[in-house]
């Protein structure tokens, strides 16, 4: 049986990654909704700026700093979401990064900082949340990848990370959904390259700086989708045309999709040589606070 959501205007919704980017999107885009939003990333000062910009708009917000890595400050998160509102209706995971170089390059210490980021960030947040949705039911929502099934070079710690996240995704989904009964949808979000600050928080191993293969999607395209499905429930949902053709091949015809995946090694570099910190926002917050990226950087 379908679990029935509420609507956007009467839910009280929490983001991780909320401070730039899809995050920040959804969050802007659920607040026009009128949902209460409980808003987590590293980016403690981002945050507070975001929660004033909200209130001006009349719209109620609690910033949790935090890092997904420590699901004991998750934790605190929904404690406090729940002590301000009595209720958890979805748990938006989107926190993530990225590292741009070859696999035989990039540091162990780097890769295992990724996972902790986007698979450990995506487990933790998925654990802390579901005995708050299961009480009168929600959704959970995982931000995925079109590399939860299709792959890139260059960043194949990120798409080993988005296999992991949608693996996880999948046996959660069968053990609360069809084993429990739980009244909890349990979603992921499939978005092909997004235009948003990604590149410029990823650390980076190349020469040059680095980018996202065209075309990209807006990011107010999945967080259309990610409010979607808070309302309505799904499985995998792909967001972007690219995104339901990359997946569809690397599952119907692995091989070309191999070969497709090749021809975006090249695609992932600016013609400007790198300049800044070689780690990103990979041990850092950024304090970003953009939902799109920087087109000449």
């Amino acid at each position: 049986m379908k679990t029935r959501l509420k609507p956007v205007s009467d839910q009280v919704m929490v983001i991780t990654g909320a401070s730039s980017g899809i995050g920040l999107a959804t969050a802007l885009m659920a607040s026009e909704g009128g949902a209460r939003l409980v808003l987590i990333a590293r980016s403690g000062e981002t945050l507070e700026d975001i929660r004033g910009g909200l209130r001006d708009l009349g719209s109620e917000a609690i910033v949790c700093p935090a890092d997904v890595a420590d699901r004991e400050a998750l934790e605190a998160a929904a404690r406090k979401a729940v002590e301000r509102w009595g209720r958890i209706d979805t748990w938006v995971n989107d926190a993530g990064v990225s590292i741009y170089g070859r696999l035989d390059q990039v540091s162990d210490e780097d890769n295992r900082r990724l996972f902790e980021t986007n698979f450990w960030g995506t487990v933790n947040g998925s654990l802390v949340a579901l005995p708050y949705l299961r009480r009168q039911g929600g959704a959970l929502i995982n931000v995925g990848s079109e590399v939860s099934d299709a792959v890139i070079p260059l960043q194949g710690m990120y798409a080993a990370s988005k296999h992991a996240v949608k693996g996880f995704t999948d046996a959660l989904r069968v053990e609360s959904e069809l084993v429990d009964k739980a009244p909890v949808e349990i979603v992921l979000i499939q978005p092909t390259a997004v235009d948003t600050p990604y590149p410029q928080h990823a650390a980076n191993y190349m020469a040059e700086e680095p980018k996202l293969p065209t075309p990209m999607i807006e990011p107010e395209d999945v967080a259309e989708a990610i409010l979607k499905a808070a309302e309505e429930g799904g499985r995998d949902i792909k967001v972007g045309a690219m995104s339901k053709m990359n997946t569809l091949t690397s599952k119907l015809a692995p091989s070309l999709g191999d070969r497709l995946s090749a021809m975006q090694a090249g695609r992932q570099q600016r013609d400007t040589s790198a300049t800044r910190d070689r780690d990103g926002a990979l041990y850092r917050a950024s304090e970003d606070g953009r939902t799109h990226g920087t087109p000449n950087l």
